[in-house]
């Protein structure tokens, strides 16, 4: 079984009975990102673009601090509470992606929900990323 390395920066809301990141056997799994500050507070109620924004940032600064760059990330998954409105902010959202990710367009999945945990959060991002040796 190999060593199970943890991660929780300070610039994600604190972690309260989970991890933001986990690194093992040269992989890194993260927990589910939302648009949120450093307090855990969801920022731009209601936006999902300005959430996205936020969101992929926030998967930045977990793979960050597992040590791993966007671009290591294999596989992201999108949890949204409203479809159409992911769908028709998609240039927004396009925009925000490529300021973190630039063209590195992993495996990506989407997934609308009926809710979050955190009922003002629209959406969440998970990550699999291969950590560098």
């Amino acid at each position: 079984m190999p060593d199970v390395e943890l991660f929780n920066p300070d610039q994600l809301g604190p972690p309260v009975g989970f991890s933001h990141a986990a690194a093992a056997a040269g992989l890194v799994v993260l927990g589910g990102q939302i648009g949120c500050d450093a307090s855990g507070r969801v920022l731009a109620p209601g936006d999902i673009a300005a959430q996205f924004s936020q969101a992929i940032r926030n998967v930045a600064i977990a793979l960050a601090a597992a040590g791993c760059r966007p671009a290591d990330a294999m596989k992201l998954t999108y949890f949204v509470t409203d479809r159409d409105a992911y769908k028709a902010n998609l240039k927004a959202i396009g925009t925000a992606y490529r300021e973190v990710f630039g063209r590195h367009y992993p495996a990506t999945s989407l997934f609308e929900v009926k809710g979050l945990y955190d009922p003002e959060a629209m959406v969440e991002i998970e990550c699999l990323a291969a950590r560098p040796a």
